[in-house]
């Protein structure tokens, strides 16, 4: 099976997470392409092959080196969708790309169009997969599972290529920020990790948004609207009320490189009740703390306005900028520039827009950088990921552990 077999396969499982279950993981149907994962690793001949209870599969490839001090080394990708769109029913088609805009769906006359996405022009002549523009493709981060599960199978095929042991992780729940909830770090036992998890080709990054979740709750008071007067409170108004308190410059929209944002990412309810929920995220983690300070002023404004019990504001962070454990441990972004200029790629090293397992599994104790899985525009119907991308990927991985084994 090649790499673009594994990858239809996968996607052919709906996996999207849930980040309103209070369940782990967030959807049982996740387990569907865990079992699924741990029968093809175990026909590959994989040991310790386990699959847990919250739904993250391990898996161990022997080492074939008769060096006894290289050190054991993980992969990792997650297996859920975002809950954005759809991950039913994916239908895709395999596009030699010739340049212009790429047809999706007749019907619907859905076009992916380099007018709308530039980057689509540095993949002429190349082979991408896309969908029919009704759901997400799910190369985040399915893509990811068919370059690692391709590169053990690879590595397998070639004995004279002489590594260390390796270990493969795949988790649940990563689009919700709960990937790294139940991984042992621990029973993975591996000196350093890698998540494949980037997006195009190249793409290499050890920093990541400090990063938190944020909601407030109004109480009002719901009156017949035609005897209202200096009785209603209106929660709705409100909730209305604190988004505007929020920067405006200040959000997504508005935001590129090292900048941080507030985001708005729900925002409903009645008269009588109603909740904002916001994503707070920066890099810098003393601006990071300033902001979440921002946050709870604004909530404080208006619980003094309009009372103390009805306004309740809940801020949890989520993750850190794993830079801050990854420096401790720089080699290991070494042999990943290594691993790719080896493979004939270019490392674009930048700091990640979002967050990855990566980022608290190195503050678990597991340095762990993010190396690009290959698709572009994630968590959208215009998603699509190139396949020779992901045969570099797959080689970057096979690179990283034949440069480890020569090093020690």
């Amino acid at each position: 099976m090649n790499i673009t077999e594994r990858f239809l396969k996968y996607v052919s499982f709906d996996t999207q997470s849930d980040e309103f279950s209070q369940s782990h993981p967030s959807t049982q149907k996740q387990f569907a392409l865990a079992e699924y994962l741990r029968d093809e690793l175990i026909a590959m001949g994989l040991e310790d092959v386990e699959l847990t209870d919250k739904c993250y599969l391990y898996a161990t490839l022997p080492a074939n080196t008769d060096k006894a001090n290289v050190p054991t080394i993980g992969f990792i990708a997650h297996m859920d969708t975002s809950p954005d769109a759809s991950g039913a029913d994916i239908k895709t088609k395999t596009v030699h790309y010739e340049g212009g805009d790429v047809l999706l769906n007749e019907e619907k006359q859905i076009f992916l169009s380099p007018t709308q996405f530039p980057e689509m022009l540095h993949y002429v002549g190349q082979d991408l997969i896309v969908t029919d523009g009704t759901t997400l493709l799910g190369a985040d981060d399915k893509a990811g599972i068919a370059e690692i599960v391709q590169g053990v199978a690879y590595l397998q095929a070639h004995p004279e290529i002489k590594h260390g042991k390796i270990r493969v992780a795949f988790t649940p729940d990563e689009e919700i920020g709960a990937g790294a909830d139940y991984f042992d770090v621990e029973k993975f036992g591996c000196a350093w990790g890698y998540t494949f998890d980037g997006g195009e080709i190249g793409e290499l990054e050890y920093e990541n948004f400090n990063a938190a979740a944020a909601k407030v709750e109004f109480t009002g008071r719901n009156v017949h609207p035609g005897y209202a007067k200096n009785k209603m409170i209106n929660a709705l108004k409100m909730a209305v009320e604190f988004t505007q308190l929020i920067p405006e410059a200040e959000s997504p929209e508005h935001t590129c490189d090292y900048e941080g944002f507030f985001h708005l990412i729900d925002i409903h309810g009645e008269v009588e009740k109603a909740t904002v929920r916001y994503i707070i995220r920066d890099h810098d983690r003393a601006t990071f703390e300033q902001r979440k300070v921002c946050f709870q002023k604004a909530a404080q404004y208006l619980a003094d306005k309009y009372g103390a019990d009805r306004v309740k504001a809940e801020v949890r962070d989520q993750y850190y900028n794993m830079l801050e454990e990854v420096e401790k441990a720089m080699y290991v972004v070494d042999f990943a520039k290594d691993a790719m200029l080896q493979a004939g790629v270019t490392p674009k090293v930048q700091p990640i827009r979002g967050g990855t397992d990566g980022a608290r599994l190195s503050f678990m104790g597991l340095p762990c950088p993010n190396i690009f899985a290959g698709g572009l525009n994630f968590h959208g119907r215009f998603e699509f990921v190139p396949i020779q991308s992901m045969e570099k990927a797959m080689e970057t991985m096979v690179n990283i552990v034949t440069l480890v084994e020569a090093k020690y």
